[in-house]
């Protein structure tokens, strides 16, 4: 049985890898918080060099967010089974957001049901 800290601590290091592998570059750290029925990911350090000039503009921030979330949600299927296969729950709904302000990400998962682990 893992405890809660090494499950989020896995699903920290499985969302690293599908970003290198998925977006060809990983963010610079990443914090696991599980709550209830809900798997909280923050990522920080996602924005390239590039990215962050464009966010300079309120149409390069926008342009940049569009394609983040496109990018996200054509991935979100194999994040989804990443998560069942982390937690054994089935995902019902997952939520993200980016901020071009800071450069990092939230991606929520709403379980199906809490997850049953030590503290």
């Amino acid at each position: 049985m893992k405890t809660k800290g090494e499950l989020e601590d896995q699903i920290s290091r499985a969302l690293t890898q599908w970003e290198k592998e998925y977006l060809g570059r990983g963010p610079l750290s990443v914090k696991t918080d599980i709550l209830r029925n809900m798997v909280i990911v923050q990522l920080r350090g996602i924005l390239t060099p590039a990215e962050k000039v464009l966010c300079e503009t309120k149409e390069g921030m926008l342009s940049i967010k569009r394609i983040r979330a496109d990018l996200i949600e054509s991935g979100s299927e194999h994040l989804k089974q990443m998560i069942y296969t982390l937690t054994g729950k089935q995902v019902t709904s997952m939520h993200t957001d980016i901020s071009t302000k800071t450069g990092e990400r939230m991606i929520v998962f709403l379980l199906q049901e809490p997850i049953d682990i030590q503290g």
